[in-house]
């Protein structure tokens, strides 16, 4: 069977475009991107990388929290990304995600994503790493000694 059965490129790029916020998040390093192109008198455009939450109702309250008197958030993509980071570019998913901001007119926004891609690139980098030296890993079985 294909790995890609439940990969839905698409269907991810529609969600961004229509969201009013995005969380993609990355199991294999615990972290999310969040990004809430919402903005008013008090709060601009906000990206940041977040540790991922248990659930999405969680990642709303977190959400409403951060940012009070901005609407309700009536649509939320939730995308996990158990891809390599740079795939996100490369699939066109990053794009996207400028194209977004820039339809807000959030300049600000965009170079803080910038400044997060390769902050999320270095995590993923540090996860692999950490995976090879076995810090905060354990073997589940090891090969048999003859």
């Amino acid at each position: 069977m294909n790995s890609d059965f439940m990969f839905d490129i698409d269907g991810m790029l529609k969600s961004i475009d229509t969201a009013d916020v995005i969380s993609i998040f990355f199991p294999s390093f615990r972290k999310a991107l969040v990004v809430d192109p919402r903005s008013n008198e008090r709060h601009n455009a906000m990206v940041q990388i977040a540790p991922m939450a248990a659930s999405p109702q969680e990642r709303l309250r977190l959400i409403r929290r951060q940012r009070p008197g901005l609407p309700r958030v009536r649509n939320l993509a939730v995308i996990p990304w158990t891809r390599y980071v740079n795939s996100l570019v490369s699939l066109g998913l990053w794009d996207k995600l400028i194209e977004r901001l820039e339809s807000a007119g959030e300049e600000e926004a965009i170079r803080e994503c910038e400044r997060l891609l390769r902050e999320l690139r270095e995590m993923e980098r540090a996860e692999h790493v950490n995976a090879i030296v076995g810090r905060n890993y354990h073997t589940i079985w090891s090969a048999e000694r003859e």
